[in-house]
């Protein structure tokens, strides 16, 4: 008997000062019976004193006690038809309440009942009319008032618990969304944070209370009224402000050092996924001041519904994207084709998941094989290429400047020639801002390349139209500076940038994508597509704000150190909107290069030679001979520099 005691106060209490009740699963089901049991006697109790002061008086076929002992017998057997306690008390719902209330009303109806058939026998009643449906009423209401009692109870004391250790946030603005946020919140133990309010702008807003929270008026400092409340972090519904918008929340919580955390709207959140997932720390992708991209989605579902499409460097930032996005119209088979074994296997994967009515299949290869491509094309009947297949890291290629004419020059001439003979209808090309007066190899082979399909697009006979697309740093890129500047904030920096004045224009994945599959419906052929990236970012700024957003002070918990530009770096990207170099099309974020395309006999003589003396690993000779083709092409911060040098030299020879 003594153990048994210890075990039970062994489940309360744990030895450590600390009552452990939380911890206890659920109510034994035979208990739930016992006490709605205890409660059906309460209430015929409570029902007896009630009616012994009125003129009503009760019937004598058996004692009260015995009717009493009856209506709970009766109400037992309900319990265990409706399996009323089958339900964890501290997580009753509705359909548990309806379960009691079927149970109570007809423990109700059937002792009536019994009553009719009884007097109908021998003109006498058992129990009384009125007696019994008060103590049906009565003896719902307790065991719902328990029920209320232990959910109040247990949600108090898990608070109370956690509340030392959770965050406390505030949500921004009052609506239906979040409303729900909220209520989720209070209601989900598992997150770590503390619902203190909600934040409103409405000045006449102070005495109002939602799920029991206040409503916090702020009028023009939002930061001091949250560091007054020792509030630690606001949560917006990410589709309720635009980017300026949430660029203000930003700069004021962060200048009080509280956090910024978003959700998507209700209707999207996840199902799949709990809601602590859901919630997420505000990102820089997610404070980009831009409106959203509008496509025309008829056209591009014109272009991709029901054809053959192939996408090279399909694993890619891009590529995948850009699959991802063309699944939503529904092609015939996309042929996914990358050489990176690991990627193209995680992105299969993914859309099996994601997109398993998606007919498509990937195919690993090297885009600068000819033989293996035309294997390709003879297998599949394509009717759509996005050629996406690049190298694209400016230090890497400046030292293996071959490697870049392998992919980025031999990889395109192979498919666009195969893109003639197998009468292709469009070869949509993913170029680079690098290209224009190219400073680094990278930039120099992307140029390369575009020279080629452009002038290629004016030779006769050629049906496939050869549409070139330009644009600037894709945020979460594999080759972006912001994935590199998050991995050295977790490290514990320092983070390095190159220089204190370096800029770059900066565009999402999907936001580039969707405009790719955009240029690609507009081309009659040898259009060179620019993007408007909107406004330049200082690299600097850029560091510093992501080493805030992640609730650190740069330079002080984060250093950050110049390292230099890196081989074959510009300190100020081209602008690609520049009017002067473009013109408009009927879409405001792309407009065409002014670039007129070369003469195509001359530019695939020159191009064959590049190409023959990558295959010698002849680095210099290789960057020469790209220079004589591209004669904006002047290295910067970078061994070939010197040969910019020589070429001028020669070109002041020949003119004198």
């Amino acid at each position: 008997m003594v153990k048994r005691s210890e075990h039970f106060l062994g489940q309360l209490y744990s030895g450590d000062n600390k009552l452990s009740l939380l911890d206890q699963r659920y109510l034994p089901r035979w208990i739930v019976v016992l006490i709605d049991a205890a409660l059906v006697v309460v209430s015929v109790v409570l029902v007896y004193f009630i009616l012994l002061g009125t003129p009503i008086n009760f019937h004598k076929v058996i004692t009260v006690p015995q009717q009493g002992a009856a209506i709970t017998l009766v109400s037992v057997v309900y319990f265990f038809i409706f399996r009323t306690y089958s339900g964890i008390i501290r997580h009753s719902t509705i359909t548990d309440i309806k379960k009691l209330a079927f149970a109570n009303v007809l423990t109700a109806t059937s002792l009536f009942l019994f009553n009719i058939v009884y007097e109908t026998v021998t003109g006498e009643k058992v129990f009384l009319t009125t007696f019994l449906f008060m103590v049906m009423l009565l003896s719902f209401t307790l065991m719902l008032l328990f029920r209320i009692a232990v959910k109040e109870t247990y949600q108090f004391l898990k608070n109370a618990a956690s509340s030392s250790i959770k965050k406390r946030v505030a949500i921004l603005g009052v609506d239906d969304g979040t409303i729900s946020l909220g209520n989720a919140i209070i209601h989900e133990a598992t997150l770590p944070f503390y619902l203190v309010g909600f934040l409103s702008r409405k000045k006449n807003s102070s005495k109002l209370e939602i799920l029991g929270k206040p409503v916090i008026p702020f009028h023009e400092n939002l930061g001091e009224t949250l560091a007054s409340l020792e509030i630690e972090g606001v949560i917006i519904i990410s589709e309720s402000f635009d980017g300026h918008e949430k660029n203000e929340i930003v700069e004021e919580c962060l200048a009080n050092s509280i956090e910024v955390f978003h959700v998507p709207n209700v209707e999207n959140w996840n199902s799949g996924s709990e809601l602590k997932n859901q919630i997420k720390p505000i990102e820089i992708e997610d404070l980009l001041e831009r409106e959203p991209i509008v496509i025309d989605d008829e056209l591009i579902k014109k272009d991709i519904f029901n054809k053959t499409v192939l996408v090279t460097g399909g694993a890619g930032s891009i590529g995948s994207e850009i699959v991802k996005q063309m699944a939503e119209f529904k092609p015939d088979l996309i042929v996914v084709l990358d050489q990176a074994e690991s990627q193209l296997h995680e992105l299969e994967i993914y859309l099996l998941q994601h997109f398993p009515e998606l007919n498509f299949i990937t195919e690993l290869a090297d885009i600068s094989n000819m033989y293996r491509m035309e294997l390709m094309f003879k297998k599949y009947d394509f009717d759509v290429i996005y050629h996406a297949a690049a190298y694209k890291h400016v230090p890497l290629i400046e030292r293996n400047p071959h490697e870049a004419i392998y992919v980025n020059i031999l990889g395109t001439v192979n498919l666009s020639i195969l893109a003639i003979t197998y009468d292709i209808n469009n070869f949509v090309m993913v170029s680079t801002d690098k290209a224009v007066n190219p400073t680094n190899v990278m930039g120099a082979s992307k140029r390369a390349a575009e020279m080629y399909v452009q002038s290629l697009q004016t030779e006769k006979g050629v049906f496939t139209r050869f549409i070139t697309t330009r644009f600037g740093n894709v945020l979460g890129s594999s080759g972006s500076v912001i994935p590199h500047f998050r991995r050295q904030i977790q490290q514990g920096g320092p983070v390095t940038v190159t220089h204190k004045e370096i800029i770059r224009y900066f565009m999402t994945i999907p936001e580039a994508c969707q405009l790719v599959l955009q240029a690609g419906t507009m081309g009659k052929g040898g259009e060179i597509f620019v993007f408007d990236m909107g406004e330049p970012v200082k690299i600097l700024d850029l560091a510093e704000r992501m080493i805030r957003l992640s609730g650190l002070e740069p330079y002080k918990d984060i250093d950050i150190k110049i390292t230099g530009l890196r081989p074959g770096e510009k300190l100020f990207e081209e602008l690609l909107s520049d009017s002067s170099t473009t013109l408009p099309t009927h879409h405001d974020k792309i407009m065409i290069s002014k670039v007129p395309p070369g003469n195509f006999s001359s530019i695939k003589k020159q191009v064959k030679e590049i190409i023959r003396t990558a295959t010698r690993h002849e680095d210099e000779k290789v960057v020469k001979l790209l220079k004589e083709l591209i004669p904006e092409f002047i290295s910067k911060n970078s061994d070939f520099e010197k040969l910019d040098g020589i070429r001028d030299n020669e070109s002041k020879m020949r003119t004198t």
